[in-house]
């Protein structure tokens, strides 16, 4: 067996949330705003159970972080996180590819640790292999070389010399344009056998028994049977489809949030 990164025996009552892909400030800062508020509706009610909350990536449609400036919008989300952190509300932050130039602000602002690969964690006796998801699974080349540059080192040291009003005007601008924001594509089911990560699952499979894979970036909310017990979750989004996933202690499940 591999590493389990955390393990934890759920208090009677509570639950394991997990949310992805709000993409937060797209297409525009005004239009984001119904969708940020309808976030922060289900932060105050999950509040209220949560044993831990696990946020799967691109929170944000753009987020970098300079030495000394980071982006100034969804102030009302990051402070609702700061509050919930604080009141010892434990919080699991997964970058995506579209937030994933976090450099220790939600570490040192929010007391919110950030995880950069998919980790293993223990509810209860349940194994889960938790992530964003993407660059894992066959396929999808041209993405996963465009993700070696984005995380490499020299690109992120040249891109932090542009001026934050340019590079991050500029980067959103991209961002939008991005495939993922337009929901068409990611819209359609390929069925069972090409989902690449239902795929990744089974292949992890071989090698390691997981209860539950958890995913995010697919923007399609999926509950795919990928072992005799094992099943692999995608919690779709937050741009049309407001869906999240709770684990009450015995099992998870797919909910739609209605404010």
């Amino acid at each position: 067996m591999g590493v389990i990164f955390v393990a934890m025996q759920i208090p009677p009552g509570k639950k394991i949330y997990f949310s992805s892909d709000n993409h937060l400030g797209a297409p525009t800062q005004e239009e984001s705003k119904p969708r940020e508020r309808r976030f922060l509706q289900w932060l105050d009610m999950v509040k209220e159970d949560a044993a831990a909350i696990f946020l799967l990536g691109d929170l944000f449609d753009f987020w970098f972080e300079y030495r000394y400036v980071v982006p100034k919008y969804q102030v009302r989300v990051l402070g609702k996180l700061a509050e919930m952190a604080d009141s010892g509300i434990p919080i699991y932050f997964f970058v995506g590819n579209h937030d994933l130039w976090m450099f220790g602000y939600f570490e040192e602002e929010l007391g919110i640790p950030v995880y950069h690969r998919p980790q293993s964690f223990e509810f209860n006796g349940k194994r889960f292999f938790i992530g964003h998801g993407d660059g894992l699974g066959p396929g999808d080349k041209g993405y996963k070389r465009m993700k070696k540059v984005f995380t490499n080192k020299f690109f992120q040291w040249c891109f932090k010399w542009i001026h934050p009003d340019l590079g991050v005007g500029l980067a959103r601008y991209f961002s939008v344009k991005n495939k993922l924001i337009s929901g068409e594509e990611d819209a359609k089911f390929l069925g069972a056998e090409n989902e690449w990560l239902a795929q990744y699952a089974k292949r992890k499979l071989e090698t390691e028994h997981f209860d539950y894979f958890v995913f995010g970036h697919r923007h399609l909310p999926m509950q795919l049977p990928v072992g005799e017990d094992s099943v692999y979750f995608n919690l779709g989004d937050w741009i049309t489809q407001y869906q999240y996933g709770v684990f009450d202690g015995s099992t998870m499940e797919l909910k739609k949030f209605t404010p």
